[in-house]
């Protein structure tokens, strides 16, 4: 039987929500171990001077721990 935990990340990219996605699982992968999957809780677009200059996502990372 495995204990998963779950850690909150915000990630942007400029280029899209698919690539904000990515690096937030590559920066997860950095210092957690075992990293199982993400839920993406919010998804939000930074606009200035009326174009998008952004992409953010909220996502829940879930590890398993370590025995």
């Amino acid at each position: 039987m495995s204990v998963a935990r779950v850690t909150e990340i915000s990630a942007t990219s400029p280029t899209s929500f698919d690539e904000a996605v990515k690096v937030g699982i590559d920066r997860a992968n950095k210092t957690l171990r075992n990293v199982e999957g993400c839920w993406i809780k919010d998804m939000n677009v930074q606009v200035e001077n009326g174009a998008v200059k952004g992409y953010r996502v909220n996502m829940a990372v879930t590890f398993v721990l370590d025995d």
